[in-house]
């Protein structure tokens, strides 16, 4: 509680260094974790476990990206941006439609899919597609449509795929309209 409170007026005194209470803040987590309790040094434990886990899979999202869509804006990556922005560019239907589609038949290992649309942003994907990919990637996948046929047969397969198909559609199509 004192170290929120002391981040926050360090803050909001020296809005221009945030290094300065983002510092406050870890010497505070580290004060903390140094006096208190089992259960809190067990707590950061996990959380730094988790960090280490996740960090591998961030990074390798962030490589694989950058092999495939090279620099914002340019064509040195394998995938050249004017196809992006032709495949994917805008809000309309087909464009969330595409985006839905290959996000459902995409495998993204947990936090890779974030630098990969990351990297497509920048290479003219649009933001309504952007969403309906995200939406539809951890939705599906290959195998879980696998997995998902021989538990449920496969006309509910199919209409389980279509569904989380055309809801990420609308919902891209219906974000790409509000922030547009």
């Amino acid at each position: 509680m004192i170290t929120g409170a002391v981040v926050l007026i360090l803050a909001l005194l020296f809005p221009k260094w945030p290094l300065l209470p983002f510092s406050a803040g870890i010497a505070g987590v580290v004060w903390v974790t140094k006096t208190s309790s089992d259960e809190t040094k067990s707590w950061i434990d996990s959380t730094w476990t988790y960090a280490l886990m996740i960090a591998p899979l961030l990074l390798g999202g962030v490589v694989v990206a950058g092999f495939l869509l090279g620099m914002p804006g340019t064509d040195n990556g394998i995938i050249p941006s004017r196809w992006i922005a032709a495949l994917v560019g805008g809000n309309g239907f087909l464009a969330n439609l595409f985006a839905s589609i290959v996000g459902a038949f995409m495998y993204f290992a947990t936090l890779t899919e974030v630098p990969i649309v990351q990297g497509l942003l920048g290479s003219g994907m649009g933001q309504g597609p952007a969403l309906s990919l995200l939406l539809a990637g951890p939705a599906l996948s290959l195998p879980s449509m696998i997995v998902i046929r021989t538990i449920l047969g496969t006309k509910k397969t199919v209409v389980f795929i279509v569904y989380v198909v055309l809801l990420s559609t609308f919902a891209g199509m219906l974000y790409g309209w509000i922030i547009e």
